[in-house]
């Protein structure tokens, strides 16, 4: 294994996360649209509004709404992408060097990884959830004449509903990342432990490409149900007195289960996991190249090169 690296300051490592958290959204964004659309779907609608599946929901948004909204509700993850990447990454190398100190490890093992990714996760999600209520309302098809913009959906929400309602989905959105987190970097730290070691810098990139991609496949398989009832929480309008239909998570999990089968709670995985299983591989790549970037112009300042 390579020694460790000494670390670069919180700055650097937030740039690298804001730098890889928006290659991953430009790339991949138009399929968490889709991902959102199917799973906001609660019957088999019609025309239009029925989606019977990944494909048919592209060509249908493409058809009838445009181009473009595929990409309706991005400023918003755009925005939330450098608090939050840096926010997961710079999390789990904390939490990693906390529970090292705690458990008397020199070295990170398989199940500090998987604690270390759940703590990050939950770390995270305090940061995530007033940009994934605004995502997710500008995503929904039944509120694009509702609201004009992110910024109108911050103005309507906080007027109609209360500014603690910018919360709403907390504790669903907890468990998402939670589970996403530990399986993502869990299985990174697996991943790189099982594969030859690299000796070139693109044999670097491969084994970064391929465990990064391990981990957002078995993150995404592990919180699917979880971001689908986060979803129809966060666009759940409140209304005084009113008890919302979705209101905690796995009371949701096991209503949808009920009413609309086990299927229901995996509603968007295919694009959900072709988006985060390669996304994840981006954000490791990209973090890592960024990363190593700054070590070198460190590197080289300290030794006085131009």
């Amino acid at each position: 294994m390579a020694p460790e690296q000494a670390p670069l300051p919180f700055g650097y490592t937030f740039m690298a996360g804001a730098i890889a958290g928006v290659s991953e959204i430009l790339v991949m964004y138009p399929l968490d649209v889709v991902k959102t659309r199917v799973q906001l779907q609660t019957g088999k609608g019609a025309g239009a509004d029925s989606y019977t599946g990944m494909l048919d929901c592209f060509q249908k948004i493409i058809r009838n709404e445009g181009f473009s909204r595929l990409y309706r509700g991005i400023t918003a993850p755009i925005l939330m992408e450098a608090p939050k990447r840096a926010t997961k990454f710079a999390a789990n190398d904390k939490w990693g060097k906390f529970y090292r100190d705690l458990f008397g490890q020199q070295t990170m093992t398989q199940s500090l990884s998987v604690l270390t990714g759940a703590s990050a996760g939950a770390t995270e999600s305090f940061v995530v959830v007033p940009f994934e209520l605004v995502k997710i309302r500008l995503q929904d098809k039944a509120s694009a004449g509702k609201y004009n913009g992110m910024v109108d959906v911050v103005l309507k929400t906080v007027r109609n509903e209360g500014v603690l309602a910018m919360y709403q989905g907390l504790e669903a959105t907890l468990w998402r990342h939670i589970l996403w987190n530990a399986g993502y970097f869990g299985c990174i730290h697996q991943v790189r432990q099982l594969m030859p070691k690299a000796e070139t810098k693109k044999g670097q990139t491969v084994n970064d490409i391929i465990a990064g991609t391990v981990g957002g496949t078995v993150g995404t398989i592990l919180n699917t149900p979880s971001d689908v009832v986060k979803s129809r929480i966060q666009n759940t309008v409140k209304v005084a007195g009113q008890t919302p239909k979705y209101n905690w998570a796995w009371p949701s999990v096991a209503m949808i289960a009920r009413e609309e089968g086990f299927g229901a709670l995996y509603k968007g995985f295919i694009p959900k996991v072709l988006r985060l299983g390669p996304g994840g591989g981006i954000l490791l790549v990209v973090y890592t190249g960024v990363m190593d970037f700054f070590r070198k112009m460190r590197d080289d300042k300290a030794l006085g090169r131009p």
